[in-house]
């Protein structure tokens, strides 16, 4: 598998637009898109209710390549911190392959969001990918106060509210979830910034390791074609219930297709 794939498992949801598994799709059509920068004017005033997620959440996968299990990813929010003056959750997503993979092909990415406890936006967003050979490491200052992000690199300016890549998931759950309809996201990853569309497709139920779970079927989307390379559709899994927790997460790759699967959780308090 390449460091493409590792890091979809890595960020779960929202790598799916970032890092490349999605070349080219049409704007959905759902009866009702939800423009998640238009919820306020001033992003001191921007309050979102959030049932969904709170500190001590902990996640964990099985990523399955086929029949072989790979290794693991895992989402968490260990504490809440102070950055710019907000209250801010700091959710840390890692993915790790296994001793057996590793012995050919050796992961360990983590990224890490400082996301808003009150309007449920970015405001810092790093990851270290090391993957193989591969390394990277980036760090990008979301300036919501200025509309703008920061990085190493540049200043980029950037609409109200706009996301990273893994502060969209926790935005997502806390949103109310319709079969048939959209939201839009405007998320910054990598120096680019783009509409991201999640569509909810239907409600499933499914069985993983952690247990049985109804869930809504939802789908990440670009809104715009040929920014990315690689092709193949992500589906993700969430719980039909105020939590929105990720169960499952599928992506399509040329030879098969990759699961996470979640195998145990702790922090959230479900009733099956």
């Amino acid at each position: 598998m390449n460091k493409t794939i590792w890091t979809l498992c890595a960020l779960i949801i929202s790598a799916a637009a970032a890092f490349g598994q999605k070349a080219e799709t049409s704007a959905p059509d759902s009866t009702r898109i939800v423009r998640a920068d238009s919820l306020s004017a001033d992003v001191l005033d921007r309050k979102i209710e959030n049932q969904a997620f709170r500190v001590g959440e902990y996640l964990k996968f099985v990523v399955r390549f086929g029949p072989i299990r790979a290794g693991y990813a895992y989402m968490e929010i260990p504490e809440m911190v102070e950055y710019q003056g907000r209250r801010c959750y700091r959710a840390v997503s890692r993915a790790e392959s296994n001793d057996f993979f590793s012995t050919f092909y050796k992961v360990r990415d983590r990224a890490e969001s400082l996301i808003d406890s009150a309007g449920i936006f970015s405001w810092r967003f790093k990851k270290s990918l090391r993957e193989g050979k591969y390394r990277a490491d980036v760090v990008e200052e979301f300036d919501q106060y200025r509309h703008r992000v920061i990085t190493r690199k540049d200043t980029i300016p950037v609409s109200p509210y706009v996301q990273d890549v893994l502060s969209a998931l926790y935005f997502v759950r806390t949103q109310d979830l319709r079969v048939g309809e959209s939201i839009e996201i405007n998320t910054f990853s990598d120096g680019k910034k783009y509409p991201l569309i999640v569509k909810v497709h239907k409600k499933e139920k499914v069985r993983v390791e952690a247990g049985k779970f109804t869930c809504f079927v939802v789908e990440p989307m670009l809104k715009s074609t040929g920014i990315f390379k690689h092709k193949g559709r992500i589906t993700v899994w969430l719980t039909d219930d105020v939590y929105k927790m990720p169960v499952m997460m599928k992506t399509e790759i040329l030879v098969g297709s990759i699961i996470a699967e979640l195998m145990e959780y702790r922090g959230v308090y479900l009733t099956n």
